[in-house]
């Protein structure tokens, strides 16, 4: 059950303490719940997949043709509508809902949102340039990226280039995040560390497309402790 991905909004940071005295930062996000609107197999399309909807929306805010789609589904008008190839539809129906219980056996899940814009930005903060000279000689351009091209031949600046220009507000994808806990009644989910984006963003989060072999903070704390206990017996 670990196919399809949810819909969140970053609410913001926190941080959670342990027995052991560590502080973790974490992440807290606003899970909805996504309700099966259509399951298309793969007769119809030649790839099986489960489209989901996210997010009320008032019915005077749809258009003509999607007001007749969720009539037609007989099903409330929903925000989003996603898309997720899964292996099998057995267990999937339409009006089926699913919520933080898919992530309750997954320790780690990979993120998607969108970066805090920055507009407009230089080369020193955009790509960690060194800037030219502070010193005498530079003629107030000590900021700037210096040459971007060669000689007559080519005689062009090549793309990609690293040059100043629009900063942030792109999607990234970070992978292998730790759930720190799971709040079920208020649909909250915790996050180890710092995601892209700034409050409200909308953060899609999926079970960890690796597999990794990494020990989270719990089983960490487990093993200090079994430590621990070894000295222990061994003093004795």
């Amino acid at each position: 059950m670990t196919e399809i991905a949810l819909i969140g909004r970053k609410i913001g940071m926190s941080r959670e303490f342990f027995k052991t005295g560590q502080s973790i930062p974490v992440t807290v996000i606003k899970m909805e719940k996504g309700r099966v609107i259509e399951i298309i197999e793969e007769s119809k399309r030649g790839y099986k997949a489960v489209q989901l909807g996210f997010g009320n929306i008032k019915n005077s805010k749809l258009s003509k043709s999607m007001k007749g789609y969720f009539a037609k589904k007989k099903t409330e008008p929903k925000n989003r509508l996603k898309e997720f190839r899964v292996k099998s539809l057995d267990n999937y129906k339409e009006g089926n809902e699913f919520g933080l219980e898919i992530f309750k056996d997954i320790k780690f899940v990979d993120i998607k949102s969108k970066t805090i814009g920055k507009g407009f930005a230089g080369p020193m903060k955009r790509h960690n340039f060194g800037g030219l000279r502070a010193s005498h000689g530079v003629s107030i351009s000590h900021r700037s990226h210096g040459s971007t091209g060669q000689r007559q031949d080519p005689g062009k600046v090549f793309k990609n280039k690293k040059m100043a220009g629009h900063m942030g507000d792109k999607i990234r994808t970070m992978q292998n995040i730790e759930i720190i806990k799971s709040d079920l009644d208020n649909n909250l989910l915790y996050l180890k560390g710092s995601i892209p984006g700034s409050k409200n963003t909308e953060v899609l989060v999926k079970k960890a497309a690796k597999n990794i072999r990494k020990l989270t903070i719990y089983e960490k704390i487990e093993l200090l402790e079994k430590q621990k206990k070894m000295t222990e017996k061994k003093k004795k």
